[in-house]
Protein backbone atom coordinates (compact mmCIF):
# COMPACT_ATOMS: atom_id res chain seq x y z
CA UNK A 1 0.00 0.00 0.00
CA UNK A 2 1.60 3.61 -0.82
CA UNK A 3 0.84 6.25 1.61
CA UNK A 4 0.09 9.75 -0.13
CA UNK A 5 2.78 11.33 1.21
CA UNK A 6 6.00 9.60 -0.98
CA UNK A 7 9.48 10.29 -1.38
CA UNK A 8 9.10 11.37 -5.30
CA UNK A 9 12.48 9.39 -5.67
CA UNK A 10 10.82 6.39 -5.06
CA UNK A 11 9.92 4.26 -8.15
CA UNK A 12 9.30 0.66 -8.72
CA UNK A 13 10.54 -1.26 -11.41
CA UNK A 14 8.77 -4.85 -12.87
CA UNK A 15 10.17 -7.34 -14.22
CA UNK A 16 9.66 -7.76 -17.88
CA UNK A 17 6.98 -10.28 -19.08
CA UNK A 18 8.42 -11.08 -22.21
CA UNK A 19 11.22 -12.38 -20.34
CA UNK A 20 9.00 -14.97 -18.61
CA UNK A 21 10.14 -17.55 -16.13
CA UNK A 22 11.61 -21.05 -15.98
CA UNK A 23 8.11 -22.43 -17.01
CA UNK A 24 7.39 -19.99 -19.65
CA UNK A 25 4.19 -17.80 -18.49
CA UNK A 26 4.47 -14.36 -17.08
CA UNK A 27 2.93 -13.80 -13.88
CA UNK A 28 -0.64 -12.99 -14.67
CA UNK A 29 -1.01 -16.07 -16.73
CA UNK A 30 0.18 -17.80 -14.01
CA UNK A 31 -2.60 -16.75 -11.23
CA UNK A 32 -5.21 -19.12 -10.43
CA UNK A 33 -8.27 -19.10 -12.35
CA UNK A 34 -10.21 -21.61 -10.52
CA UNK A 35 -13.50 -22.66 -11.97
CA UNK A 36 -12.60 -20.05 -15.08
CA UNK A 37 -14.33 -17.41 -12.50
CA UNK A 38 -11.69 -14.92 -13.74
CA UNK A 39 -8.01 -13.51 -12.60
CA UNK A 40 -8.19 -12.59 -8.72
CA UNK A 41 -7.68 -8.68 -8.04
CA UNK A 42 -7.89 -6.45 -5.23
CA UNK A 43 -11.06 -6.66 -3.69
CA UNK A 44 -11.06 -2.66 -2.32
CA UNK A 45 -10.11 -0.11 -4.78
CA UNK A 46 -8.14 2.61 -4.11
CA UNK A 47 -9.90 5.01 -4.58
CA UNK A 48 -12.19 3.61 -2.50
CA UNK A 49 -12.41 4.86 1.90
CA UNK A 50 -11.94 1.58 3.04
CA UNK A 51 -8.55 1.08 0.95
CA UNK A 52 -6.68 3.24 3.75
CA UNK A 53 -5.89 2.07 7.59
CA UNK A 54 -6.90 3.48 10.28
CA UNK A 55 -2.97 4.40 10.63
CA UNK A 56 -2.73 6.05 7.42
CA UNK A 57 -5.82 8.45 7.98
CA UNK A 58 -4.25 8.78 11.85
CA UNK A 59 -0.81 9.42 10.31
CA UNK A 60 -2.98 11.85 7.68
CA UNK A 61 -4.62 14.06 10.31
CA UNK A 62 -1.68 14.38 12.66
CA UNK A 63 0.56 15.61 9.40
CA UNK A 64 -2.48 17.80 8.36
CA UNK A 65 -1.97 19.72 12.25
CA UNK A 66 1.69 19.57 11.80
CA UNK A 67 1.60 21.67 8.24
CA UNK A 68 -1.72 23.86 9.55
CA UNK A 69 0.76 25.02 12.88
CA UNK A 70 3.46 25.38 10.08
CA UNK A 71 1.98 27.63 7.98
CA UNK A 72 0.66 29.75 11.05
CA UNK A 73 4.19 29.96 12.63
CA UNK A 74 6.41 29.37 10.04
CA UNK A 75 10.20 29.52 10.99
CA UNK A 76 10.10 28.42 14.47
CA UNK A 77 8.91 25.15 13.87
CA UNK A 78 11.63 24.51 11.07
CA UNK A 79 13.28 21.31 11.81
CA UNK A 80 10.56 19.41 14.38
CA UNK A 81 9.56 15.86 13.82
CA UNK A 82 6.21 14.62 14.32
CA UNK A 83 6.05 10.52 14.77
CA UNK A 84 3.33 8.38 15.63
CA UNK A 85 3.88 5.65 17.99
CA UNK A 86 0.94 2.71 18.91
CA UNK A 87 1.29 2.89 22.75
CA UNK A 88 3.59 4.77 25.55
CA UNK A 89 6.39 3.65 26.70
CA UNK A 90 5.62 1.66 30.23
CA UNK A 91 2.24 1.89 29.05
CA UNK A 92 1.57 -1.49 31.53
CA UNK A 93 2.98 0.44 34.41
CA UNK A 94 0.92 3.35 33.95
CA UNK A 95 -2.06 1.19 33.96
CA UNK A 96 -1.24 -0.66 36.85
CA UNK A 97 -0.91 2.79 39.16
CA UNK A 98 -4.12 3.72 37.69
CA UNK A 99 -2.49 6.50 35.96
CA UNK A 100 -3.85 8.25 32.92
CA UNK A 101 -1.98 7.29 29.48
CA UNK A 102 -0.24 10.30 27.68
CA UNK A 103 -1.27 11.08 24.52
CA UNK A 104 1.53 12.38 23.08
CA UNK A 105 5.31 13.61 24.41
CA UNK A 106 8.00 16.26 23.05
CA UNK A 107 11.26 15.39 23.54
CA UNK A 108 13.80 18.40 23.28
CA UNK A 109 16.38 18.50 20.56
CA UNK A 110 19.40 16.83 20.92
CA UNK A 111 23.33 17.06 19.35
CA UNK A 112 22.16 14.91 16.19
CA UNK A 113 18.33 15.64 15.75
CA UNK A 114 16.03 18.47 15.84
CA UNK A 115 13.03 18.40 18.79
CA UNK A 116 10.48 15.39 18.16
CA UNK A 117 6.51 15.61 18.99
CA UNK A 118 5.08 12.20 19.45
CA UNK A 119 1.52 11.26 19.43
CA UNK A 120 0.33 7.94 20.94
CA UNK A 121 -2.09 6.41 18.17
CA UNK A 122 -4.04 3.91 20.39
CA UNK A 123 -4.42 6.37 23.32
CA UNK A 124 -6.18 9.10 21.20
CA UNK A 125 -8.27 6.74 19.19
CA UNK A 126 -9.78 5.35 22.36
CA UNK A 127 -10.36 8.70 23.73
CA UNK A 128 -12.86 9.58 21.06
CA UNK A 129 -15.73 7.70 19.51
CA UNK A 130 -15.87 9.63 16.07
CA UNK A 131 -13.40 10.08 13.28
CA UNK A 132 -14.60 13.62 13.37
CA UNK A 133 -13.56 13.94 17.49
CA UNK A 134 -10.66 11.81 16.20
CA UNK A 135 -9.57 14.65 14.16
CA UNK A 136 -10.11 17.44 16.15
CA UNK A 137 -8.09 15.51 19.15
CA UNK A 138 -5.20 14.67 17.12
CA UNK A 139 -5.00 18.33 16.47
CA UNK A 140 -5.64 19.52 20.08
CA UNK A 141 -2.60 17.02 21.24
CA UNK A 142 0.16 18.41 18.29
CA UNK A 143 -1.10 21.70 19.49
CA UNK A 144 -0.64 21.17 23.05
CA UNK A 145 3.15 19.41 22.30
CA UNK A 146 4.10 22.14 20.06
CA UNK A 147 3.19 24.86 22.33
CA UNK A 148 5.07 22.86 25.23
CA UNK A 149 8.11 22.99 23.19
CA UNK A 150 7.68 26.98 22.15
CA UNK A 151 6.86 27.45 25.89
CA UNK A 152 3.60 29.29 25.11
CA UNK A 153 -0.12 28.78 26.01
CA UNK A 154 -1.55 26.48 23.51
CA UNK A 155 -4.66 29.10 23.17
CA UNK A 156 -2.07 31.75 21.83
CA UNK A 157 -0.64 29.07 19.22
CA UNK A 158 -3.93 28.02 17.13
CA UNK A 159 -6.92 30.36 16.96
CA UNK A 160 -8.98 26.96 16.82
CA UNK A 161 -7.39 25.30 19.93
CA UNK A 162 -9.64 23.89 23.09
CA UNK A 163 -9.24 21.91 25.91
CA UNK A 164 -11.21 18.85 24.81
CA UNK A 165 -10.15 16.35 27.05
Amino acid sequence: MQSSHQDPGFTVRLADPAGGTSQGKSFRERRRNRHGRGLRGELMLPTLPGYRTRSDRFDDFVLDSAQRLHDIWGKPLDGVRFAVEEIPPGLEQLVADGTQAPMGAYSPATAEEGPVITLYRRVVEHACSSRDELQDLVHDVVVERTAEMLGVPPESLDPVYRRRY
